[in-house]
């Protein structure tokens, strides 16, 4: 999605900034999103990025404002899924809690740090933190913590900035099902958190990950979710889902919240674990 972000943004006419942890890919992808830049008077420039690091994210925010002057739009957008999202409860690795939440929620706290101040300074800017649908369903993994988390500091965001009268905004992005690469995010699985050689992965969890790269590859294109972030950001809006019966489906916790009783079991995978 951060790609297709970033050629949304060039199509604008905006001057864009890639971060990513892959060299390679992000090298291809800034050469790509620079030309189609050029064509409307901007430039793209790539910076490799480790956002579960403070100083990595501090620097990129620097050498952001060195380039351009002033940054105006931050996309926290970088994610990693983990192994625990289709295991059972109890089978998540204390190595597979610590790698998502570094990346998925400290990568979007890290990115509040090192830009929101420049943005509050100059006042004319947006955070666009990308959340998940997991952000509101019930789950038991690092995954669905780390993004119920970007939900909460995203809203709480929202309102901070609306209390004290800023030009600022803010949108907290959940996708559904969106036709990513997420589900092969091990690939940047650092060596201190691999997992355990010897684990047999279960007929269940098996059958989850087919059942999750199934979902992925026919979801929504990830051009269609740019398009909708761009008019967000237009709009002022707090809120941007990509898939509303996803959303109307809530339907019954919230009322279990109103009502105090437990709720219907419910998950994004569509089963009880």
């Amino acid at each position: 999605m951060g790609r297709a972000f970033a050629e949304r943004f060039a199509r604008a006419g905006m001057n864009v900034v890639l971060a990513d942890i892959e060299g390679p890919v992000l090298d291809e992808a800034t050469a790509a999103v620079n030309v189609l830049a050029a064509e409307h008077g901007a430039a793209a420039i790539g910076l490799q990025t480790n956002v579960a690091d403070e100083a990595a994210v501090t620097a990129l925010a620097e050498q952001s404002i060195e380039r351009f002057g002033q940054v105006h739009v931050v996309c926290n957008n970088a994610g990693v899924a983990g192994s625990g999202l289709l295991d059972g409860p109890g089978k998540m690795s204390i190595k597979d809690w610590k790698w998502v939440l570094d990346v998925n929620l400290w990568g979007v706290i890290y990115g509040h740090q090192a830009f929101l101040p420049h943005l509050l300074e100059h006042g004319d800017g947006h955070i666009v933190n990308t959340a998940s649908m997991a952000g509101h369903f019930p789950g038991h993994s690092a995954y669905s913590a780390s993004k119920w988390a970007v939900v909460g500091i995203t809203e709480g965001l929202f309102q901070q900035l609306q209390t004290v009268g800023s030009t600022v905004g803010v949108s907290c992005l959940c996708p559904g099902w969106v036709n990513t690469n997420i589900a092969d995010s091990d690939r940047n699985r650092p060596e201190w958190a691999a997992p355990n050689a010897l684990a047999e992965p279960s007929p269940q969890s098996e059958a989850r990950f087919a059942f999750v790269r199934d979902q992925l590859a026919s979801g929504r294109s990830p051009a269609e979710v740019a398009e909708q972030v761009h008019d967000a950001i237009l709009d002022g809006s707090l809120w941007i889902f990509t898939d509303l019966a996803m959303v109307a489906s809530l339907e019954d916790r919230f009322q279990a919240v109103l009502g105090n009783r437990n709720p219907e079991v419910q998950t994004l995978m569509g089963d009880s674990d």
